[in-house]
């Protein structure tokens, strides 16, 4: 098994990321981008792009944990030239202190053509990685949810790993904008 470790992943502070002018409107006061992506995303041959950014202040939970954190958002670009934000996610991207020991679990955004990948790893002792991917469907304008990989193993047996596939016929059509990670865990238990 071959896992790539970030600063994020090993509790660092996360960094932020230098965007281009065309972006900058996306990223609110009191946020700060810490991935961007570009890639075409909605196959129209122009570049696009995946932001996340982080909120400085988010809600916290009953268990002390920031609550939607980290939005995604999908830019695509018009044929005009200018970006305009087709979709967002507020729970796809864990919080900054959902990786357990490890830290910070967001791994990044990984792109290509009509899709995307978002990545996270964490635990400590017993340590987990979970991969959501999404394709672009032309038909209904919008991302959904074709793939969520989840990966367990302890780092004292990394030979034994419990690799779970799932795919649209397991969990239906879920649009990026309505996907919650909870939700789909709940559906498998």
């Amino acid at each position: 098994m071959s896992i790539m470790l970030s600063a994020v992943a090993l509790g660092r502070e996360t960094e932020t990321v230098k965007v281009p002018a065309e972006v900058q409107p996306f990223v609110k006061d009191h946020s700060k981008p810490i991935a961007l992506e570009a890639a075409d995303l909605n196959g129209d041959g122009r570049e696009d792009f995946v932001l996340v950014v982080e909120r400085e202040k988010p809600e916290i939970d009953n268990d002390g944990f920031p609550i939607n954190q980290r939005p995604l958002l999908i830019l695509v670009r018009g044929k005009n030239g200018k970006l305009t934000e087709a979709k967002r996610n507020e729970k796809i991207v864990y919080c900054s202190e959902c990786g357990g020991r490890m830290g910070d679990p967001f791994q990044g955004v990984d792109v290509a053509k009509n899709t995307f990948t978002v990545k996270h790893y964490g635990g400590g002792g017993q340590r987990w990685s979970a991969n959501y991917t999404f394709n672009y469907f032309k038909a209904d304008k919008t991302w959904r949810l074709v793939r969520n990989e989840d990966e367990t193993f302890h780092v004292a047996d990394t030979e034994n790993v419990n690799k779970k596939v799932k795919r649209r016929d397991d969990f239906g059509k879920i649009d990026i904008a309505d996907f919650d990670p909870k939700t789909l865990e709940e559906q498998s238990n």
